[in-house]
């Protein structure tokens, strides 16, 4: 639909754009085929919130990993219930179930790059693969990945990912929150300012970074969504290129 250098001129455009301002041009540019994916902690709430409305019914995913913490699906549930979100759970591709059951306990803490890999990067692939459009909420402000990512980002596959929030702060988002009465992550409160899966999260000091919390001491900072890792379509490919042992034959 676009051409490398409209994608380039127009991301350059959206800098000065507000997220309601690029989330109303992608709903319009691509519906119906397109998603957004959230985590539903406390810092995804003000681009669920936004794209909801500008669009109720747009298509949200959500990775079931298998891991999370219970208070995430509670409120995953009662927050798709209280807004009428159209919230679509994704699971890991059920080849690999007989392999994961085996390692349940272990492969988040012995190999967290495939673990992620299995759990969040490959359904994501396959949930997308129907879509135009993919609209996602990472800032600069969060890793030293994310710093260097562009609002509109051509994947190689002809997927269009959209970063609205990209410019925004972590002030940005309190004050969105406080100003729209957004709730928060049960698990906020009590330290947890970025939740991911239980085994790789934990609570933080209120000195910490945001993210601080999560694959703490592993030398891990992304999960593999918005990262090179997203590029690959075969267990193999992540295997050689982040020095996996072959686990999966």
């Amino acid at each position: 639909m676009f051409l490398t250098g409209d994608i380039k001129r127009l991301s350059n455009e959206f800098e000065t754009k507000t997220p309601q301002e690029i989330i109303r041009w992608a709903v319009d540019t691509f519906w119906p085929q397109i998603a957004l994916s959230s985590s539903f902690q406390t810092q995804s709430m003000p681009l669920l919130h936004i794209a909801s409305q500008i669009r109720r019914d747009i298509l949200v995913f959500f990775l079931d990993t298998g891991y999370h913490f219970w208070d995430t699906l509670i409120f995953r549930e009662q927050l798709g219930s209280e807004w009428h979100l159209n919230v679509l759970d994704i699971y890991r591709d059920t080849r690999w179930d007989a392999f994961a059951r085996q390692h349940t306990r272990t492969l988040p803490l012995e190999d967290p790059d495939l673990c992620c890999f299995l759990h969040k990067v490959q359904p994501m692939q396959k949930a997308l693969k129907d879509m135009v459009a993919w609209i996602s909420g990472i800032r600069r402000d969060q890793t030293s990945v994310r710093a260097h990512a562009k609002i509109l980002e051509l994947q190689p596959d002809g997927l269009l990912k959209i970063n609205p929030m990209l410019n925004w702060t972590r002030a940005d988002v309190q004050r969105y929150a406080e100003e729209n009465q957004l709730p928060a992550h049960p698990l906020f409160a009590k330290g947890y300012r970025s939740v991911g899966c239980a085994p790789c999260t934990v609570a933080i000091s209120t000195n910490d970074d945001d993210r601080a919390g999560r694959w703490r001491g592993r030398g891990k900072v992304e999960c593999g969504l918005h990262t090179d890792m997203f590029q690959h379509k075969d267990i193999s490919e992540v295997q050689k290129d982040f020095h996996l042992d072959p686990l999966v034959k």
